[in-house]
């Protein structure tokens, strides 16, 4: 039988005439007591995380967060009582803030980019999965590495391999290796692309959905973006928006084929995943409230900021699960996977920028 939750307990307090047993209540301080430090260390390192990158402006919060966590967990031994509350920030604080990032996108904005543009983000998005899926199987990397891979290079970074684990259920290693391989080769696209764009001669509207369609994380288009100049900047981000628009219906679809492909005896053991899961609704149901225009425009700060600090809790918790040995054992099939793909989603990318803007 289930063990109830603490919000559990907490509604059954209110019932009137229905006192809270005494054995509930034991289990309502355990639950606290289990949670508690690790959220607790959590927030101290969030918040001198976001005082920080409030100062340096250049620097992402939720890549600053990843790499904290990782430089942490490889300097010094994170207590066991700690990691209860790590384990809640990168599940279900992650699903929430990737929920709230719905309120970002206005499909306005998104139709806004015009038929071409819009064709060429599904082309980056669908053959950029497909290309890396296949390259992955020639190399030999399992299919939850190569698809985390896919998804975190093809759409939105280290919140794409955070959300396809929630479908696919991969190994921890498997997502760790995938996030940090999406901070690396980002982060390289920060520095490459501009001067790319420069040495071809790009106008602002192509360079933008290049980098929009191209740069693997939000906030590393945003640097790209800053880099190239205002106009491009803009189109980048509603272009990077439109990818992320496309989570929905990849989780969507990867979670068919799951359910497909599963075995009799696992279906009547009741693990099929969601068909969509309760995140990626709600984050088709921030975007479409978004797109009414009825949110105030400082409630829609405020839900910013939120999000923020969700996401940068979470990649913190994420982060401390990065060693440095386990990263060493993975082998160079992962690392090689993840610059073709790379180059693969970069190349489309910039090709379907200068059909699209010719």
């Amino acid at each position: 039988m289930p063990q109830p939750t603490a919000s559990d307990l907490v509604s059954e307090s209110l019932v009137p005439g229905k006192p809270v047993h005494p054995s509930r209540v034991r289990r309502a301080r355990q639950w606290g007591s289990e949670y508690v430090p690790g959220l607790l260390l959590t927030a101290v390192v969030v918040a001198a995380i976001l005082l920080t990158t409030r100062r340096f402006s250049a620097i992402s919060p939720l890549l600053a967060a990843i790499l904290v966590g990782a430089i942490a967990a490889n300097v010094i031994d994170i207590p066991q009582r700690i990691r209860p509350g790590l384990q809640f920030c990168a599940k279900r604080l992650l699903r929430i803030g990737v929920a709230l990032l719905g309120l970002q996108v206005t499909f306005t904005d998104i139709l806004g980019l015009g038929p071409a543009t819009l064709l060429v983000v599904l082309v980056v998005v669908v053959a950029g999965i497909g290309g890396t899926m296949l390259f992955g199987r020639m190399l030999g990397v399992g299919w939850t590495q190569r698809l985390l891979i896919a998804c975190g290079f093809s759409i939105c970074g280290a919140a794409a391999v955070a959300a396809a684990d929630g479908v696919v259920d991969a190994d921890e290693e498997e997502v760790l290796t995938s996030i940090a391989l999406v901070v690396v080769f980002g982060t390289l696209l920060i520095a490459i692309i501009p001067p790319a764009a420069h040495a071809l001669g790009l106008e602002a509207a192509t360079s933008g959905v290049w980098a929009g369609a191209a740069v693997h994380e939000v906030a590393q288009v945003v640097a790209v973006g800053g880099a190239l100049g205002g106009t491009a900047l803009t189109i980048a981000v509603v272009v990077k928006l439109a990818r992320v628009v496309l989570l929905a219906p990849v989780l969507a679809a990867i979670s068919w084929h799951i359910r497909r492909s599963q075995t009799a005896e696992s279906m009547a053991a009741g693990h099929q995943p969601p068909l969509v899961p309760l995140f990626v609704l709600a984050f088709l149901a921030c975007a479409a409230i978004r797109s009414t225009g009825v949110i105030p425009s400082a409630a829609l700060d405020l839900a910013r900021e939120i999000q923020t600090v969700l996401l940068t809790a979470a990649m913190f918790a994420l982060g401390t699960g990065v060693r440095l040995r386990s990263l060493a054992r993975i082998g160079a099939r992962p690392i090689v996977l993840a610059t073709g793909s790379t180059l693969w989603v970069t190349m489309l990318a910039l090709a379907g920028a200068l059909i699209a803007t010719a």
